[in-house]
């Protein structure tokens, strides 16, 4: 492998990288840190590729920067995929980055919660409408009786605007990603009501697993653009090798100050919670997919119960060919 990475350097130095833009929400939170590794660690110019980040405060804004032909790439949930799909837009997942939503939705500590009911006409802060916070916490409502309609959701993005939301009053709960949820709970801004965080609580939540982040682009891109796709793949799956025997000491050497919120702490210990969270090989598994299709035809208004493809809406093309070069 270190041969390989030699090489792919030397070629690197003696043409131009390849430019690849990725659009993506929460740039600095731990829901993107492999890719946060692979740029700091090297492993995107050892691939060939130099990438341009497009940083929005939601997966939904990141999406449409993408639709509007400002990004090749998004870096977001996979149940983006399938709405995507269902509107008839061919797009597919080709390397898996998390193995759970990793958000959690937590209630203001100032409110006395008397019952789930008592919620009825609550501020509920999302990062966007059709984000994965926004899907996370219509599921939970779901599950403890109430409609989304019953609630009101406010888009306050994903930075520490959306602590300032909350902690302001302009909100009554939120559902974000770490650390930014782990930082309001350990200072007692928050109770967790719920979260898809661990494995455990995904499945808890979801009634099975479900993909998280990844890497989906356009099927005719990946076509067209095998090569760099292949690249992408690579520098993503040596990353979650590097992230599997990685000590808090290697996280903080790594991944630069302003990521940690001013807490390195905090973003230590809400890395520690979210370690199992990310995939070992970006491989998609089948069973996760179809769990994640069957969760999300739940949503009113969503996307009905129309059958769907599942196939089309990711592949493992090119992360079988990455974990075979690195032996994730």
């Amino acid at each position: 492998m270190g041969a390989w990475a030699g090489t792919c350097a030397s070629n690197a130095s003696a043409e131009s990288l390849r430019r690849v833009t990725i659009a993506l929400p929460a740039r600095q939170s731990l829901y993107h840190l492999p890719l946060t590794l692979a740029d700091q660690l090297g492993y995107f110019r050892q691939a060939g590729i130099s990438v341009d980040w497009l940083a929005h405060e939601s997966g939904a804004k990141a999406l449409t920067s993408a639709l509007q032909g400002q990004a090749d790439v998004v870096a977001g949930a996979f149940d983006h995929v399938f709405g995507l799909q269902a509107k008839g837009l061919n797009y597919q997942a080709f390397v898996q980055i998390g193995r759970t939503p990793q958000v959690s939705l937590g209630v203001a500590s100032r409110l006395e919660l008397r019952s789930t009911m008592s919620l009825k006409g609550a501020r509920f802060g999302v990062t966007s409408l059709d984000s994965s916070t926004y899907w996370m916490t219509c599921q939970w409502l779901l599950q403890n009786g109430l409609l989304p309609e019953d609630v009101v959701f406010v888009e306050v993005g994903s930075s520490a605007a959306a602590a300032d939301a909350l902690r302001g009053g302009a909100i009554d709960l939120l559902c974000n990603p770490d650390p930014l949820m782990y930082g309001l709970e350990q200072k007692n801004d928050i109770r967790v009501l719920a979260e898809a965080r661990t494995l455990m609580s995904t499945r808890k939540l979801m009634g099975g697993p479900v993909p998280g982040a990844c890497l989906f682009a356009k099927a005719d891109f990946l076509q067209r653009q095998t090569e760099l796709a292949q690249a992408l793949s690579d520098a993503v799956v040596h990353a979650l090798k590097w992230l599997q025997t990685a000590g808090l000491t290697d996280i903080l050497k790594t991944v630069p100050a302003y990521h940690w919120m001013g807490d390195r702490a905090i973003y230590l210990g809400a890395f520690e919670k979210l370690r199992e969270s990310y995939a070992l090989d970006g491989l998609f598994a089948a069973d996760a997919v179809a769990n994640a299709w069957r969760v999300h035809t739940r949503l009113p208004g969503r996307l009905n119960s129309a059958r769907l493809p599942l196939m089309p809406t990711y592949t493992n093309g090119f992360a079988v060919k990455s974990k075979n070069r690195f032996a994730a």
